[in-house]
C-alpha cells in the first residue's frame, strides 16, 4: 500500500490514476443503456408504458442516493468507494440478467424497482470517486478534466451497445451480463492506482510541466475522438452482420481503449518532475476591492497570506461553501433548476428511445442509442476544453455554454415533434450533444462557484436532478401521454405507433428548455464578475519566464 501511495505522489503516477479514471468512466454509462433491454422487460413482465417508465425512474432514483457517495468521499479512500460501487452494480444488473435470461422467474414489480435502483446508484459511487479525486489532482485544469471524464461516460453507452451488437447480436440477456461484470473488473484495476496525490509528495511545477500537462490532455482528447469516430463508423456501416469483422472490430476497440496508458509512460520517460496544483492553494478568485494588490502579489506571496487577505466571515461565490451555505445562495438554485430543464428532458429521450423508435416505425433502435452516446461524447469533451479556453482568454462565464445548449436542444425537440423523415436520427444527435454539454459544463461550474472542499456532496446534490427529471419528464410526462394514445395488447401491455405518440411530449420539453435557457443567461450575468476574477487569478499564477 505504501508503494501505491508513493506512485500516486509522482507526476506519472497522477497521470496513471487519471487514465484508470478514464477507464472507469468508459463503463459508468450503463445507466443510460435502459433502452437496449427495456422492450425485453416490458414483454416479459407484461407492462404498460407507464409501468415501464416507472422502472426507468426507479433506475434514476438510485442517483438520489448518491448523497451517500458524496458524504463518503470526504471520509473514505477512493479504492473503497470504487469497491462499493462495483459490488452494488454486480447485484443490481446481475439480478436483471437472471430475470431477462429466464434463469429465474420475473421478480415482483417492487423488487424489480429495487434492483434497478441498485444498478443506478452504483454509478454514483464510481463517478464521485473519479470526479472528486481527479478535480483535486488537477485543480487548474477543471474544464478539460470534466470534459474528458464526462466525455468517456458518453462513449460508454456506445461501447457497451456496439460490443453487444458485435459479439452477442444485441441479445438483451448477454448485454445485462456484460453490464454486471465489466464495471467490477475495471474498478478492480482503478482501485490500485486512482488516489488523491499527497500534497507533500508532488513535484515543483514550472512552465515545462504545464506544457507536458497540455500535451497529455490533448493526447487523451485525440484518442477519445478516434474512439468516437471508430464507433460511429461501425454503427453507420452496419458491419455487425459479419461475425468475423465484428470480432476484429472488438479487438481494435480494446486497443483504442488501452491506448491512453501511453500517456503516463510518456510522462515517466520525460523525467521532468513537476509540482501538482494541490500545492498551490490560492483561491480561484480574489475580492474585488483587493484585486489589484493581490494579483500583483500572487506570484511571490505565500498562499496562506493571500487567503488571509481575502478571508471573510461569510464565503463569497467562488470560495469554499458548506452545504448549508450552498443552498442559501441564489446561484445554486438557478443552476439547479436550469440543470433540471436540460438533463431531465434529455433523460426522457434516452429512457424512451426504444419506444420512440418503434412508434416511428424502426425495428432496430440500437443505432439511436449509439448516436446519442457518441454525439454526447463530442458535446462533453468539446465543451469542457472550449469553455476553459474562453475563461482564460476573456473571462467568458462558463454557464453561457449551457444557455447555448438549451436553445439548441429546444430546436431538436421541435424537429422530433415534426416527425419528418430522419427527424428521430437528427433529434438523437442534437439531444446527445446538448446533454453532453450540460453535464460537462455544470460539473466544473459547481466547483468554481462553491469550491472543492465539499465538492463530492455538492455534486451529488446537483445530480438529484437526474431522478427528479426522470420522474417528471419520463415517468409522468412521457408515460402518461404515451398511454393516453396507446392501444391495449393481448398480454396486458399496450403499444402506440405513429408520430402522434410523443408529439406533445416533445413540445412540452422544448418549452422547458426555453425556461432553462433564460435561467442560464441569468446565471451567466450574475457570475460575470466571478469569471473575470478567475481569469485574472489564472493569469497571475502562470510561472514567470
Amino acid at each position: 500500500m505504501d508503494a501505491l501511495e508513493g506512485i500516486a505522489g509522482t507526476s506519472w503516477g497522477k497521470w496513471l490514476g487519471f487514465v484508470t479514471a478514464v477507464w472507469v468512466q468508459c463503463i459508468s454509462g450503463n445507466n443510460y443503456t435502459f433502452s437496449n433491454y427495456s422492450d425485453a422487460l416490458k414483454t416479459l413482465m407484461g407492462l404498460t408504458q407507464l409501468q415501464l417508465n416507472s422502472l426507468s425512474v426507479a433506475k434514476d432514483i438510485g442517483k438520489a442516493f448518491g448523497l451517500l457517495a458524496g458524504l463518503a468521499s470526504d471520509k473514505l479512500p477512493t479504492p473503497v468507494i470504487l469497491l462499493l460501487g462495483s459490488v452494488e452494480g454486480m447485484i443490481g444488473y446481475g439480478a436483471q440478467w437472471l430475470v431477462v435470461s429466464k434463469t429465474i422467474k420475473p421478480l415482483p414489480y417492487w423488487q424489480m424497482c429495487v434492483v434497478l435502483c441498485l444498478g443506478g446508484n452504483s454509478t454514483t459511487w464510481m463517478n464521485t470517486a473519479v470526479l472528486v479525486t481527479c478535480m483535486r489532482n488537477f485543480r487548474r485544469n477543471r474544464g478539460p478534466v470534466a470534459g474528458i471524464l464526462k466525455g468517456y461516460v458518453g462513449l460508454s453507452t456506445a461501447i457497451f451497445t456496439d460490443i453487444c451488437s458485435a459479439l452477442f447480436a444485441d441479445d438483451p440477456a448477454s448485454f445485462l451480463l456484460m453490464l454486471s461484470i465489466a464495471p467490477a473488473l475495471v474498478c478492480a484495476v482503478a482501485m490500485l492506482f486512482l488516489r488523491e496525490s499527497p500534497k507533500e509528495s508532488v513535484d515543483v511545477q514550472g512552465e515545462d510541466s504545464e506544457q507536458i500537462d497540455g500535451r497529455c490532455f490533448a493526447a487523451i482528447n485525440t484518442l477519445a475522438v478516434g474512439i468516437a469516430i471508430y464507433l460511429l463508423g461501425f454503427d453507420l456501416t452496419g458491419l455487425s452482420s459479419n461475425k468475423y469483422v465484428s470480432k476484429i472490430f472488438v479487438a481494435v476497440l480494446f486497443i483504442f481503449l488501452i491506448s491512453p496508458a501511453s500517456v503516463p509512460i510518456y510522462v515517466a520517460i520525460t523525467g521532468k518532475k513537476k509540482k501538482s496544483e494541490l500545492d498551490v492553494e490560492a483561491p480561484l478568485l480574489i475580492s474585488q476591492g483587493n484585486a489589484d494588490t493581490v494579483i500583483a502579489a500572487a506570484t511571490v506571496a505565500e498562499p496562506a497570506v493571500v487567503l488571509e487577505k481575502v478571508k471573510k466571515q461569510r464565503p463569497e461565490i467562488g470560495e469554499d461553501h458548506t452545504i448549508v451555505e450552498v443552498v442559501k445562495t441564489t446561484e445554486f438554485w438557478i443552476l439547479f433548476v436550469s440543470f433540471l430543464c436540460g438533463v431531465g428532458t434529455g433523460l426522457a429521450v434516452m429512457n424512451n428511445l426504444g419506444q420512440m423508435g418503434l412508434a416511428m416505425g424502426y425495428s432496430d433502435v440500437s443505432i439511436f442509442v449509439s448516436m446519442t452516446s457518441i454525439w454526447g461524447f463530442f458535446g462533453r469533451i468539446g465543451s469542457g476544453t472550449i469553455s476553459e479556453h474562453f475563461i482564460k482568454k476573456n473571462g467568458l462565464p462558463r454557464p453561457i455554454w449551457n444557455a447555448a445548449s438549451q436553445i439548441l436542444m429546444a430546436i431538436g425537440y421541435v424537429v422530433m415533434a415534426l416527425a419528418l423523415p430522419g427527424s428521430l436520427f437528427i433529434g438523437s444527435i442534437v439531444v446527445g450533444i446538448c446533454y453532453g454539454v450540460r453535464l460537462a459544463v455544470s460539473v466544473p461550474t459547481a466547483s468554481e462557484l462553491f469550491g472543492l472542499k465539499y465538492y463530492g456532496l455538492i455534486y451529488n446534490i446537483l445530480i438529484l436532478n437526474l431522478p427528479l427529471g426522470s420522474f417528471l419528464f419520463s415517468g409522468l410526462l412521457a408515460g402518461l401521454l404515451y398511454d393516453s394514445q396507446a392501444t391495449k395488447t393481448p398480454d396486458g401491455g399496450n403499444t402506440c405507433v405513429g408520430a402522434h405518440c410523443y408529439r406533445l411530449v416533445f413540445i412540452i420539453m422544448a418549452f422547458a428548455c426555453l425556461v432553462g435557457f433564460g435561467l442560464d443567461l441569468l446565471l451567466s450575468y450574475r457570475t460575470r464578475g466571478l469569471y473575470r476574477k478567475i481569469q485574472a487569478s489564472k493569469r497571475s499564477q502562470r510561472p514567470l519566464k
